[in-house]
C-alpha cells in the first residue's frame, strides 16, 4: 500500500485504514470470477456513498478482503451491515442459478459474522513511546 494523505472533514483529520474480510455462509466456494468483478463494483460503490474509500480488493471462491479508507463519521458496524447486504442482494439477484446451487430459501449469501482490523501507520509500541516521551505542562 502506498503512502496516502490524511483526509478532511470540517472538524477533523483522519487516517483510518481497515482491513475487512467478509466469508461465505457455511464456506461455501460459491464466488466465481465473474462474481468477484461485480462484488468489486458494488463495493467501490457502496464506499463510496458512506464517504469511504477503496484501496485494495480481492477474494477467493469463499471469502472477500476489502482495504477501506475509512471515514469515522461512520460506524464500523454500519459499514460492514451495508457492504455485506447490498453485496448479497446484488449476488442473489445477478446470478441467481450460481447462487441456488449452493443455497436453497432464505439463506444468507455472507456468514453472519465479519472480520475486521485497523491497518496501517505506525507500530504501537512507537505510538506508545511518542505519547510518553511528550512535554508535561510547564507551571
Amino acid at each position: 500500500m502506498s503512502f496516502r494523505k490524511p483526509r478532511k472533514s470540517s472538524h477533523s483529520v483522519f487516517s483510518v485504514r481497515l482491513h475487512f474480510v467478509f466469508v461465505t455462509h457455511y464456506r461455501r466456494k460459491v464466488i466465481t470470477t465473474p462474481m468477484l468483478e461485480r462484488l468489486r463494483e458494488m463495493i467501490w460503490q457502496v464506499s463510496r456513498k458512506l464517504d469511504c474509500e477503496v484501496l485494495e480488493f480481492s477474494g477467493e471462491a469463499d471469502h472477500i478482503h476489502i482495504l477501506l479508507d475509512f471515514h469515522p463519521k461512520n460506524s464500523i458496524s454500519a459499514v460492514a451491515g451495508c457492504l455485506k447486504s447490498s453485496t448479497a442482494r446484488t449476488m442473489k439477484k445477478d446470478f441467481p442459478e450460481q447462487i441456488k446451487k449452493f443455497y436453497w430459501g432464505k439463506v444468507a449469501f455472507w456468514s453472519n459474522s465479519y472480520y475486521v482490523a485497523s491497518a496501517g501507520g505506525a507500530p504501537i509500541e512507537k505510538l506508545k513511546e511518542y505519547i510518553k516521551n511528550q512535554d508535561s505542562p510547564k507551571d
